[in-house]
């Protein structure tokens, strides 16, 4: 299930919703937090916005921020409205509102456009993050038109010159629930009705993908239901900033296009691991490891294969190799591995808060392969880079990470950690 990408330095939102936070961290006792503001004040504040992505090109903007306090002083909520420029698509205007009601619950809309081909809608809902409560649930409504996807072909050494682009527009609806039946445990079932349309790429010097590759299947529109059971186990100190801890999901999943096996596209199952270790306050190790398999995929669509590359890692998804663009191989199975040092090497206040500021030096590799019986690691792709995040405690601030791998350089930006 894809999520839109959201602007890299809407991580400043995360800086100031920290700013006015309560309580400090108790690991950090240290960490000031500033004087709370009267209740239900409104304050504004002008953020440059930077979106750096191989596919998408350097995006930039301005975004307008209006933060709503509680009478505590922690940010309740915040307005996003922007207006940014694509090298691609032009001019765009986006609105966006960012609930922070409790830890626990939160919820957010975006909606925008672009003057050409893109354009796009995201509501979602999260309730019992933390897993304290027995019923953990997540709904989301997307619609979403990309003009800068590529596909490269199937298979693990496909070259730049084989680049092609399309537009994918796709809607959908996403439910999942999980039981929390045990401490540190859950099991959970997530449905996604799509609808996914490959239309012509309309980039300048690059092919359509379907010119280039007009008998892959998945051009044109495809209906899919995704039923997905997952399994979790979950020791992480926190949830979007952990320094300690293990988590990790078994999933399996089958999609048809309207009922279960009848009509099945392919059937999935993986393995998403994560493990965190902070030998001191200021230094964390993490290492990362997912696999993605594909049982059955005749009927699968070229962009539903597994798939490495880009600067993330999804559960059931894309696989994080951050030497290349998203979606760079695709193939029936996929495996990614990496390892990360987020070594804090300055801190100050500002805004009222304390800022951390990390380097992350970061090792990947990564492939597709076709059969189950090939080996996973024999023909990795490396990567090597630093990472630059600005974090203030509780949210990420945000990241830049610097990837170079046989194509070259790639740089990313975003919010959150990379995985």
């Amino acid at each position: 299930m894809s999520r839109l990408r959201r602007a890299a330095l809407l991580a400043g939102l995360s800086l100031l919703r920290t700013a006015h936070a309560a309580q400090p961290d108790p690991d950090r006792s240290a960490i000031l937090t500033a004087a709370a503001p009267p209740a239900s004040s409104l304050s504004f504040v002008p953020v440059p916005e930077i979106d750096l992505d191989p596919n998408s090109g350097n995006t930039f903007g301005l975004i307008g921020v209006w933060l709503k306090h509680e009478a505590a002083g922690a940010i309740e909520r915040i307005y996003a409205p922007d207006v940014i420029h694509s090298p691609y698509f032009g001019w765009g205007a986006r609105a966006r509102v960012f609930d922070y009601s409790s830890s626990d619950s939160q919820w957010s809309v975006v909606a925008g456009a672009k003057q050409h081909v893109e354009s796009e809608f995201d509501a979602l809902y999260q309730h019992g993050r933390e897993h304290q409560e027995a019923l953990s649930y997540t709904l989301e409504a997307v619609y979403d038109r990309s003009g800068s996807p590529r596909f490269y072909g199937v298979g693990n050494d496909t070259h730049q010159y084989n680049e092609s682009v399309y537009t994918n527009a796709q809607h959908y609806l996403a439910a999942q629930f999980g039981w929390n039946f045990a401490p540190h445990w859950q099991l959970a079932y997530s449905v996604v009705p799509r609808e996914v349309t490959v239309l012509p790429g309309q980039l300048p010097g690059i092919p359509s993908t379907a010119q280039a590759y007009p008998g892959v299947q998945g051009l044109g529109t495809t209906h899919e239901i995704l039923h997905r059971v997952l399994l979790s186990y979950d020791t992480r100190d926190e949830v979007t900033r952990p320094r300690r801890g293990t988590a990790v999901v078994l999933y399996g999943g089958i999609a048809s296009q309207g009922g279960l096996i009848d009509d099945s596209l392919f059937s999935e199952s993986g393995l998403d691991a994560r493990y965190f270790w902070s030998p001191t306050p200021g230094c964390t190790w993490a290492l990362h490891a997912a696999a993605r398999y594909m049982p059955s995929a005749v009927h699968a669509p070229f962009w539903a294969l597994s798939s490495v590359g880009g600067d993330s890692s999804a559960i059931g998804g894309g696989l994080l190799l951050r030497g290349y663009g998203a979606g760079r191989f695709y193939d029936r199975n996929a495996v990614s591995g990496t390892l990360e040092l987020r070594q804090e090497v300055a801190a100050f206040e500002a805004l009222a808060t304390h800022i951390e500021v990390q380097l992350a030096p970061f090792v990947d590799g990564g492939q597709v392969f076709h059969s189950t019986g090939d080996s996973p690691v024999a023909h990795l792709h490396s990567v090597i880079g630093l990472g630059v995040r600005a974090l203030a405690r509780p949210s990420v601030v945000g990241y830049v990470d610097v990837g170079h791998a046989s194509e070259g350089f790639v740089a990313f930006s975003g919010i959150n950690y990379p995985f």
